[in-house]
C-alpha cells in the first residue's frame, strides 16, 4: 500500500487501521466527504480509500511445480463472478487464480469488492493466451479438469489424487471447444433436481471445493 487517503467519520471507526498503516511508513492523509465519494467507485462509500500496487504476478512465478490446486477462468466476463471465484479458491486453499483470454481485468471495482480481501492470498497472474495458459498448468504437472454440463464423467466419479487445475468458461458459453478438446477430462456437476444449470460461482464452489476436501482426507 502507498498511500491512505481517509475522512474523519472513518478515522474514528478505524483508529486500529490507520495506527497499523503510519507504524508501516503508510502517508495517511485526511479528505472530505465529497472527495471519498469522488475517489470511490461505490454508492455509500466507507471513508477510506488506498492506493495499492498492482496484486497480478507474472505467470512463470506463479504456475510452477509444487502447486496443488488452481483455478483458470476462461473468457469469464462478470467481475462479480470472478471475484466470487477468487474468494471461493482462497477459501478452499487454492495456491493460484489464472484470469485467462478476455476475462476481467481482477483489478475491476467490483471484481476487488467480491473478492473481499481474497484478491491478496491465492497468487494471481493473468494470461491472454488461452492455450499457453493451459500448457503452462501442465507444465507445472497439473491435470487439467473443465468444468462442462454435458461431460461424461461426473464430479463423484473423479479421483483428485494428484494435483489439479480446474477451468472453468464464461457465464453464458461455458469452455469454447478447442479448451475441453485440449483439457485432460471434462467433468460435470450431477444434477438431482430440476434446474437446467448452476451458476458459475456456484459451479466453482462445488467442484473446487470438492476437490479440496478430498485431497485434505486423502492426507490424513
Amino acid at each position: 500500500m502507498y498511500e491512505l487517503f481517509v475522512t474523519e467519520r472513518a478515522a474514528a471507526q478505524h483508529e486500529r487501521l490507520l495506527t497499523v498503516a503510519r507504524e508501516a511508513g503508510v502517508p495517511v492523509s485526511p479528505i472530505t466527504d465529497r472527495a471519498a465519494d469522488g475517489l470511490s467507485e461505490t454508492v455509500t462509500p466507507q471513508g477510506i480509500v488506498a492506493v495499492c500496487a498492482l496484486v497480478d504476478r507474472p505467470q512463470e512465478t506463479v504456475l510452477k511445480p509444487g502447486a496443488k490446486l488452481v483455478v483458470v477462468l476462461v473468457d469469464v466476463a462478470d467481475p462479480g463472478n470472478a471475484g466470487t471465484v477468487i474468494r471461493v479458491a482462497d477459501a478452499a486453499g487454492a495456491d493460484a487464480v489464472v484470469l485467462a483470454g478476455d476475462s476481467v481485468d481482477p483489478h475491476n471495482g467490483k471484481c476487488v469488492r467480491a473478492a473481499a480481501g481474497s484478491l491478496f492470498h491465492p497468487a494471481i497472474t493473468r494470461i491472454r493466451d488461452v492455450d499457453a495458459a493451459l500448457k503452462a498448468c501442465s507444465a507445472a504437472g497439473l491435470r487439467t479438469l473443465g468444468a462442462h454440463g454435458y461431460a461424461d464423467t461426473e464430479l463423484d466419479q473423479v479421483a483428485f489424487d494428484e494435483p489439479t487445475a480446474w477451468v472453468f468458461g464464461n457465464e453464458a458459453h461455458g469452455l469454447p471447444r478447442e479448451v475441453l478438446e485440449t483439457v485432460d477430462l471434462a467433468v460435470k456437476i450431477p444434477m438431482y433436481g430440476k434446474a437446467e444449470s448452476l451458476n458459475l460461482a456456484t459451479a466453482a464452489a462445488i467442484c473446487v471445493y470438492t476437490n479440496a476436501m478430498a485431497s485434505r482426507a486423502d492426507a490424513t
